[in-house]
C-alpha cells in the first residue's frame, strides 16, 4: 500500500513532477496572444462609422465585417482543437498568431468592403488557432493545484479586452484613419510569436491518433450553420428561408458529426464525454453564463445609450466597473483560493446566482439611473469572476489532458453559441414586448429610432420611450431566470458526479 499522507511532504514532492519554472512567463505569453483576438472584436464596433464613410459600406456589408470573424472562428474551433492535439499546440499556437497577423496587415490595406471582409475571416480562422492552443497549453504547463488560478487569470483577458476594446479603438480613431485598429496588432503578434517560439514547450497528443477529415468536415459545416443562423435571426427573422435552412443545414450536420464520432475508432471528439456527469454539468452552466453574458452585454449597451442617453464613450466607459471586477478578482486569486475551499458546484452556482441577481439589479434598481445599475455591474462582474474559471476548468478536467484542444474548442464553442444565444434570445424578448407596448401611431415600428421617427407628441415619445425601457428590463429579468437556472442545473449535475465518483 502506497502511503499518500499530507504529513509526508516528501511524498509529494516525489509524486508531483517538477513545475515549469517560465511557467508564470508562459502564461503572460499566451494571455497577451488571447488579448490580441478579443481586442479586435470589441474595437472594431466603434470604427463602424468610419468605414461606413470612407468606404461607402452598406448596412449589409458592415454585418458582414463584424460577423465574418466569428462565423469562421466559432466553424473552425472544434477542428483547430483537435489540430493541435495531432500536430503539437505550440505549432498551431505559433501558426495562429501569424495568420492573425498577416491577416491584420491585410485589413488594414483593404480598399474595398470585400477585401476587408476576407481578411477579417482570414483572422478568424487564426482566432480559432488562438482560443483553442492557449487554454490547452495552461493546461499543459500548470498542475491541478495551480491550474485554477491559471484559468482564472486566463479568463480575466477576456474582461480586459472587452472593456480597453472601445477605449483604444476610440483613441486611435482619434488620431488615425481606420486602419489603425488592425495595424495595432501587428506588433503584438510578433511579440507574441517570437516568444511562443522561445517559451513555449511543446506538446501533443502522444497516441498519434488518425486524422478525422470527415468529423472535420462535419463539426465546421455544423458550428458554421448554426452560428450563422443565430446571427441571422435578428436581422432577417427567425421564420426567414435563410434562417431555417441555415439552422437546418447545422443542426442535420451536427447530428451526423455525433454519428460519426460514435462510430469510428479515432473520434475527434469523444461522444462518451457526455456521460460524464461533471462534463455536462460543466457544459450546461458554461453555455447559460456565456447566454447571460452575452445577453447583458447587449442589453446594457442598449440600455445605457438608449434608454439612459449616454453616448457610445460614455457606456464603455460606465460598463467597465464590471470588466474591472473581474480582472481584479482573478489577478488576486480570489475565485482560485475558493474553488478547493467551497467545491466547484458551489462556486458555479454561486457565481451564476450572483449573475442571476446583478441582471436582475439592473432590471430594478437602473431602471431611471446610471447609479442603481453600478451595483449590479458589480455583482455580475463578482460572480462571473467566480463561475467562468470554475467552469473551464471543470470542462478541462473531464477530459484526458491528451485532449487538452478538443476540450478548449468545446469551451471557445459554447462561449460562440451561448454569447449568440444570448442575444438573439434576449434580444428577441426585448423586440416582442417593445411591440406589444407601443402607442398606435407607432405600431409596427422594428426599432426605437423607427418608432420616434413616427410620433409627432411629447405624451407619444414619452410612451415609445417607456415601452423600449419596459422591454429591456423584462428581458433582463428574463436572462436573469435563465443564468439562476443554469447555475442550480450545473451544481446538481456536478454534486452527482463528485458522489458518484466518491463511491
Amino acid at each position: 500500500m502506497t502511503a499518500t499522507t499530507a504529513g509526508s511532504p516528501g511524498t509529494e514532492a516525489a509524486v508531483r513532477p517538477p513545475r515549469n519554472p517560465a511557467r508564470w512567463m508562459i502564461l503572460g505569453v499566451i494571455c497577451l496572444a488571447q488579448l490580441t483576438v478579443l481586442l479586435d472584436n470589441t474595437v472594431l464596433n466603434v470604427a463602424i462609422p468610419s468605414l461606413t464613410e470612407e468606404m461607402g459600406a452598406a448596412t449589409s456589408d458592415v454585418q458582414w465585417m463584424l460577423n465574418a470573424y466569428s462565423l469562421v472562428q466559432a466553424g473552425l474551433l472544434l477542428t483547430a482543437g483537435n489540430a493541435a492535439d495531432r500536430y503539437g499546440r505550440k505549432k498551431m499556437l505559433a501558426t495562429g498568431l501569424g495568420l492573425f497577423g498577416i491577416g491584420s496587415l491585410l485589413a488594414s490595406l483593404s480598399t474595398t468592403t470585400g477585401e476587408l471582409i476576407a481578411a477579417r475571416a482570414g483572422m478568424g480562422v487564426g482566432g480559432a488557432l488562438l482560443m483553442t492552443t492557449t487554454l490547452a497549453v495552461v493546461v499543459q504547463v500548470f498542475d491541478d493545484e495551480e491550474r485554477p488560478k491559471a484559468i482564472g487569470l486566463w479568463g480575466a483577458v477576456s474582461s480586459l479586452g472587452f472593456a480597453a476594446g472601445p477605449l483604444i479603438g476610440g483613441a486611435l480613431l482619434d488620431h488615425f484613419w481606420w486602419g489603425s485598429i488592425f495595424l495595432i496588432n501587428l506588433p503584438v503578434a510578433l511579440i507574441g510569436l517570437v516568444a511562443v517560439l522561445k517559451l513555449v514547450p511543446e506538446s501533443k497528443n502522444p497516441s498519434g491518433d488518425r486524422p478525422d477529415l470527415l468529423g472535420a468536415l462535419l463539426s465546421t459545416i455544423g458550428m458554421t450553420g448554426i452560428t450563422f443562423a443565430i446571427i441571422s435571426g435578428p436581422v432577417h427573422g427567425w421564420t426567414s428561408a435563410r434562417v431555417l435552412l441555415s439552422a437546418a443545414v447545422g443542426a442535420v450536420a451536427l447530428a451526423c458529426f455525433a454519428l460519426w464520432e460514435r462510430r469510428i475508432p479515432y473520434p475527434m471528439l469523444d461522444m462518451h464525454f457526455f456521460r460524464n456527469s461533471r462534463f455536462v454539468g460543466a457544459v450546461a452552466g458554461g453555455i447559460l453564463v456565456a447566454f447571460g453574458m452575452g445577453g447583458s452585454f447587449f442589453l446594457l449597451t442598449q440600455h445605457l445609450q438608449l434608454v439612459l442617453g449616454y453616448g457610445p464613450l460614455a457606456t464603455g466607459l460606465r460598463m467597465t466597473p464590471l470588466a474591472l471586477v473581474i480582472v481584479v478578482l482573478n489577478l488576486t486569486g480570489v475565485g482560485a483560493r475558493m474553488l478547493p475551499k467551497v467545491g466547484t458546484p458551489v462556486a458555479i452556482a454561486g457565481g451564476m446566482g450572483l449573475l442571476a441577481a446583478g441582471l436582475a439589479a439592473i432590471a430594478t434598481l437602473g431602471a431611471h439611473g446610471y447609479g442603481g445599475m453600478l451595483l449590479g455591474l458589480v455583482l455580475m462582474g463578482t460572480g462571473i469572476a467566480l463561475s467562468m474559471p470554475a467552469m473551464a476548468n471543470a470542462i478541462m478536467s473531464a477530459i484526458p489532458p491528451e485532449k487538452a484542444g478538443v476540450g478548449a474548442g468545446v469551451n471557445g464553442t459554447l462561449q460562440e453559441c451561448g454569447n449568440g444565444l444570448g442575444v438573439a434570445v434576449l434580444g428577441a424578448v426585448l423586440n416582442s414586448r417593445f411591440a406589444g407596448l407601443l402607442p398606435a401611431v407607432a405600431a409596427g415600428a422594428g426599432s426605437l429610432p423607427a418608432a420616434l421617427e413616427r410620433v409627432r407628441t411629447p405624451a407619444q415619445r414619452a410612451a415609445v420611450a417607456d415601452a423600449f425601457a419596459s422591454g429591456v428590463h423584462t428581458s433582463q429579468l428574463v436572462g436573469a431566470a435563465a443564468v439562476f437556472a443554469g447555475g442550480v442545473l450545473a451544481a446538481v449535475l456536478l454534486r452527482r458526479a463528485e458522489r458518484a465518483g466518491a463511491q
